[in-house]
């Protein structure tokens, strides 16, 4: 690192299970976003702060005004704006020195079976179980670490699908096809610091990854209950039957 990386990383460098080598590896990594939105707002501006060196942003929508309660990578002046473009600069001025590719159309199969294997890690910020299965599915195929997050009304959950070691579960194992449900923020609601938690969470859970360190919840949902201020974990084992994983 030169010495305005050294500066601008000083309390990570601080932290002794991280240190120098630790935002080497960070700025080494390539992390892929799916969907800027609730979740992918603060998970990318953390990401981007934290010095992942290439950041690359997937969504094909659109900045309303209705996001701007809880999707804080995004402002008043840029409604109408693609999120991945409005949400690079949001991290661009919070750190000007990493590389962000931006995706604005939906990625198929095989896009994203080409995509991946170029990444550290991935995070699933998405809002629908199409787009969660897809992704999960090319990060089992690729054996890149997945970190999925959801949130509706006061609650959000968190997972980590470590492809890479052998008894980790994938999202397929915990949903099935049939799972699928209508429900959306715009029909249910969300609170904003819920779905900003959750995606804070996501951040976290990505930085442990690519630095190594820590647990990471592999094998556990962890389940947040905003109301109550409560959190509860739920181990996952890998399911025999899994068609992804299994």
């Amino acid at each position: 690192m030169n010495n305005e990386q050294t500066d601008r990383y000083s309390r990570h460098v601080s932290l002794p299970a991280i240190g120098k080598a630790g935002q080497q590896r960070l700025l080494e990594s390539h992390v892929l976003i799916v969907g800027l939105g609730g979740l992918g707002s603060p998970a990318a501006v953390y990401l981007a702060g934290a010095g992942v060196g290439k950041l690359s942003f997937a969504d094909f929508d659109t900045v309303e005004l209705s996001n701007l309660q809880r999707q804080i990578a995004h402002s008043t002046d840029r409604v109408g704006q693609l999120k991945t473009h409005s949400a690079k600069v949001a991290c661009h001025a919070i750190n000007p020195h990493i590389d962000i590719n931006v995706i604005d159309y939906a990625l198929e199969q095989e896009e994203l079976d080409d995509l991946i294997p170029t990444c550290s890690a991935v995070l699933d910020c998405s809002d629908n179980f199409p787009t969660r299965f897809a992704v999960n599915a090319a990060c089992v195929k690729n054996k890149v670490p997945l970190i999925s997050g959801a949130a509706i009304r006061f609650d959000g959950q968190v997972m980590v699908v470590r492809p890479d070691k052998p008894d980790s579960p994938c999202y397929r194992c915990l949903y099935t096809e049939g799972d699928e449900t209508a429900e959306t923020c715009a029909q249910t609601g969300i609170l904003g610091p819920v779905v900003g938690l959750i995606g804070c969470i996501q951040a976290l859970e990505t930085i442990k990854v690519l630095c190594d360190i820590g647990d990471d919840l592999s094998g556990r949902l962890l389940l947040f209950d905003g109301l109550g201020m409560e959190f509860n974990e739920i181990k996952l084992k890998k399911s025999a039957d899994c068609p992804v994983c299994g």
